[in-house]
């Protein structure tokens, strides 16, 4: 790939941040106070304003609700999307919240309560509405409902449960709205999970329909999961909606991307990449080119903006890495056979120095190469701690 086509493909390319991302974080445990962290609306999209703004890659913001309706000034969700456009900015997937009511204790969509279900999908119908006012083209949803014990509920019946909710909401969606449907292998429920896997959610969205897609979290499976052989089968069945990315050792650590094992993250991105290569004429390169990527993650002890461009310059590096793969020199080892060979194509690329080459790109966007470095020297960190440290801490909660 010449070096204009490879620039070219790199400024295209974005990744949304999460509202809840800017907040205040810590653990399930407990909430860490941090001076630096949003606590309210106006205040998080003016953070991601300025990650934005030393990156060029972070347009957007996803909101979650009911955390970010609008308060105070943004009387309304036009009063949102306005402000978020002063900001640089436009909204992102909205994300309902059907997790943390006592009422969904033993689910949501699969409760066995008709009127639990019925509130459930209220709210879900509500987000609808708020992306249709707000100017978003998506709904970014997650389950908590599963079962800790064995005999506690019927498999079949939650799972029939889920689906005419689904299918009512599917009814409910206007043309240009996407459902990305994402899936969690545990917790919090340990003995079963209604969306457990990619393949329970693949198949619902075949049931319901063309703006069904499923959300792959890159902290949503077990230790050793391949992830990017699940992209490619989502590709290739032209399933595949977006992405919630982060990093975990263990569980779903919801760590900053790339901090564990980047060497992963090129590995997804080397299938993203060669399915976007092969353009309108496969249904694997139809479906890559309207994956949306999202970040979501817990920036535990990182200043919350420092650690959103951080993540940012590291998706850049993953796809850029991946861009500069040889296909074709991979295509002839891997018709030979030669597995060393189809191994060092990838390692080659992996081991490449993108910095250069992504600074050429920052700064002929007219922003400053080193994007960390400027935001640090920016001094907006510590005015927001000036003007933010004596407000009480919001709790950031996990979107999932």
């Amino acid at each position: 790939m010449d070096k204009n086509t490879l620039l070219e493909r790199l400024g295209r390319q974005q990744i949304e941040t999460p509202s809840w991302g800017f907040s205040a974080s810590g653990t399930r445990f407990g909430t860490f106070p941090q001076p630096w962290s949003a606590t309210t609306l106006e205040e998080k999209l003016a953070d991601a304003g300025e990650a934005q703004r030393y990156t060029g890659i972070l347009p957007r913001v996803a909101l979650h609700i009911p955390w970010d309706k609008p308060t105070g000034a943004l009387k309304d969700w036009q009063a949102v999307a306005a402000c978020a456009r002063q900001h640089g900015l436009g909204i992102g997937a909205i994300n309902p919240n059907v997790f943390q009511d006592p009422d969904y204790q033993y689910g949501s969509f699969c409760h066995p309560d008709p009127r639990v279900r019925r509130k459930a999908l209220d709210h879900h119908l509500e987000c609808v509405e708020i992306a249709k006012a707000a100017g978003s083209d998506g709904l970014s949803l997650w389950f908590a409902d599963g079962t800790n014990y064995p005999g506690q509920d019927d498999f079949r019946a939650r799972r029939q449960r889920m689906l005419a909710c689904f299918q009512e909401l599917y009814r409910a969606l206007p043309p240009q709205l996407r459902l990305y449907i994402e899936y969690k292998f545990y917790e919090p429920a340990w003995y079963h999970t209604d969306l457990g896997d990619w393949g329970a959610a693949a198949l619902l969205c075949r049931k319901l329909g063309p703006q069904a897609t499923v959300l792959v979290d890159t902290g949503h499976h077990p230790l050793g999961t391949n992830i990017e052989w699940i992209v490619a089968s989502l590709l290739d069945e032209g399933l595949l909606g977006g992405f919630h990315f982060n990093s975990r050792k263990y569980g779903d650590d919801d760590l900053t991307v790339g901090s564990i094992n980047p060497y992963e993250l090129f590995l997804i991105y080397n299938e993203l990449a060669a399915a976007e290569e092969e353009g309108q004429a496969t249904a694997a390169g139809r479906c890559a080119a309207r994956v949306a990527y999202m970040f979501d993650q817990c920036h535990a002890y990182k200043n919350t903006i420092e650690a959103t461009i951080q993540s940012a310059m590291t998706v850049q590096e993953a796809y850029a890495k991946a861009l500069l793969v040889d296909r074709a020199a991979l295509q002839r080892a891997r018709q030979a056979c030669d597995v060393t060979g189809a191994e060092e194509v990838l390692k080659d690329a992996y081991h490449s120095d993108v910095r250069p080459l992504l600074r050429e790109l920052r700064t002929s966007q007219g922003r400053d190469p080193e994007p960390l470095k400027a935001f640090r020297a920016s001094g907006y960190s510590e005015r927001a701690v000036a003007q933010r440290s004596r407000r009480p801490v919001a709790r950031a909660g996990a979107a999932g």
